[in-house]
């Protein structure tokens, strides 16, 4: 029998498949986080989740939250909620829209969403994450600072305007930390060296975070690190694990990206337009790396 290790291993090496962003390195060197990331969060027994998502395009049309990272925390969201579990979200004043219409649309619209105001002190959401007993912080898609202290798009455009600290809720603790990102701009993207980013990356000397996570996990499309987290996880959680394959369908997937992209608005964050894409790729595409993924699965 095929060990739940190789299985995660392998939707790893599917989601590792790069866009043309020059991420093969950064995969090579974030090898087996998948594994490290499933099985750290699978072994307690019930923890409570706090979602760090939202990534503004301003020069969308409109001017809006990206497509990539609120849909992928809508999904896990209702995941986790179906399991049982606490989970809250934390997000950017202009990318709030977006992520509250991601969530209705994955029907967990209860969900608490923390709406952080770009240069203003996050102190008041790391107490209230506190209080709540956080006890995981997973960042997807997150844009996170340089190593000069600015958040920057992957054009290297400062987005300090639109851009809560929320790189300070992640490493507030006392939780640990997983991230998902696929651009080498993303917080957790601190785990890797900063020259790796720097060399294969387009303007990655500029746009490298410096924002580590204790888990990193690495994919072509951030949305594509959901869908395979969901999966590792329910290799490791048979008790979570009808509600995890949740997120992979794809019935709901097209729910949730409508609604966010009627509601939200939201624009895809590579072509700047109001639409059902992410990453300047339809859901029809997504869907092949989706099925792969279910594929591996028992």
């Amino acid at each position: 029998m095929t060990s739940r290790i190789a299985v995660i291993d392998r939707i790893e090496a599917i989601i590792h498949r790069d866009v043309g962003r020059g991420m093969q390195p950064v995969f090579a060197a974030a090898r087996g986080g998948l594994h490290a990331a499933a099985s750290a969060l699978a072994r307690e027994r019930a923890p409570r989740i706090g979602l760090l998502t939202g990534f503004f395009v301003p020069g969308g049309t409109p001017p809006a939250a990206e497509t990539d990272g609120p849909a992928a925390a809508a999904l896990l969201a209702r995941a986790f909620r179906d399991a049982g579990l606490t989970c809250r979200v934390a997000t950017d004043t202009v990318c709030a829209a977006a992520t509250r219409a991601a969530l209705a649309g994955a029907g967990v619209a209860e969900v608490a969403v923390d709406a952080a105001p770009p240069g203003l002190a996050v102190d008041g959401i790391i107490d209230a994450w506190r209080r709540d007993g956080v006890t995981w912080a997973l960042a997807i898609e997150r844009c996170g600072p340089a190593a000069d202290g600015r958040p920057r798009n992957m054009r290297g455009l400062d987005i300090s305007d639109h851009t809560a600290a929320l790189d300070r809720l992640f490493t507030a603790g006392p939780w640990h930390t997983i991230a998902i990102g696929d651009g080498g701009n993303e917080i957790g993207m601190g785990s890797l060296p900063r020259s790796l980013v720097g060399q294969h990356i387009p303007f990655g000397d500029r746009i490298a975070c410096v924002v580590p996570a204790d888990h990193l996990i690495a994919a072509g499309v951030s949305h594509w690190g959901a869908y395979a987290l969901a999966a590792a996880l329910s290799m490791l959680r048979p008790d979570w694990a009808g509600h995890l394959r949740v997120c992979l369908d794809p019935a709901l997937d097209r729910v949730v990206l409508a609604a966010m992209v009627r509601d939200g608005p939201a624009v895809d964050g590579v072509t700047g337009r109001r639409g059902a894409t992410i990453d300047a790729m339809p859901l029809d595409d997504h869907h092949v790396v989706l099925q792969e993924i279910v594929g591996c699965l028992p």
